[in-house]
């Protein structure tokens, strides 16, 4: 990547999937913090939404947000994703970034096996989530992140889950990072989120970018192609450090 001083030309083109639905955890305001971020920079922020029975298609978007719901919201939203399946595999090839958070996460992924049926992903992911007996995995998560594409340098995440779902990943995915607290994708591996090239799960929310406007500003930069000059905002690197503080002390 090239670094820019300056960013006038500069736009990021998102859309948001289900957002009427699969906004459960604060998504929206991982939206909010994208296009805040963006416009301190000077940097243009256009935003669209994917709706049941909408279309996703036109100018190829630079980000795509896949929220969290409840099963019934996302066995809609899953059935309905399959009419986009092809053009949002296209636009991840051609080097969309695809974030999806929870119920988002779940359905990057092959399937999500349900005691009621199956709930079918769009495969980006080579991962499989189960809804398993036995406890829900809620709480403070703090994870190292060793995917170089999304984390450069040394990182750490920080956030809040609450799923009954069990994720395991395949070998055409890895790992966002290992979980230092909490349960991560199934509470046994000690693994958290996926990646697979332009493709990023993670069950973190709360929100996940207002904890860490560090990872905002990696898919602002993703989205532009380009390395941008750091902001100085001291309230959202407070956020971070005592958000990641008050995880460790629950360890």
């Amino acid at each position: 990547m090239v670094t820019v001083s300056s960013t006038p030309d500069l736009v990021v083109r998102m859309t948001v999937l289900y957002p009427d639905r699969l906004n459960l955890y604060a998504d929206r305001g991982n939206v909010l913090v994208l296009a805040q971020r963006c416009r301190r920079r000077g940097i243009a922020f256009e935003l669209t939404a994917v709706h049941i029975d909408g279309t996703f298609g036109g100018t190829r978007p630079d980000l795509v947000y896949l929220g969290g719901g409840q099963d019934r919201d996302q066995r809609a939203c899953g059935a309905d994703l399959q009419r986009h399946r092809e053009a949002l595999a296209a636009a991840a090839a051609d080097g969309t970034t695809v974030l999806g958070v929870c119920g988002g996460f779940q359905l990057l992924g092959h399937e999500y096996v349900t005691p009621d049926g199956t709930i079918p992903g769009l495969g980006l992911l080579d991962a499989v989530t189960t809804r398993r007996e036995g406890p829900r995995l809620v709480g403070n998560v703090v994870v190292d992140v060793h995917a170089a594409e999304v984390a450069p340098e040394p990182r750490r995440l920080v956030g809040f889950e609450n799923h009954q779902g069990r994720t395991e990943l395949g070998a055409g995915c890895r790992p966002l990072g290992t979980v230092l607290v909490g349960a991560g994708n199934n509470g046994d591996d000690h693994f958290e989120g996926a990646v697979a090239g332009t493709v990023i799960g993670t069950y973190l929310h709360g929100p996940l970018l207002a904890k860490n406007a560090w990872f905002a500003d990696q898919l602002i930069e993703r989205a532009v192609g380009a390395a941008l000059p750091a902001l100085v905002d001291r309230f959202a690197d407070a956020v971070h450090v005592r958000a990641v503080e008050a995880a460790l002390v629950t360890r």
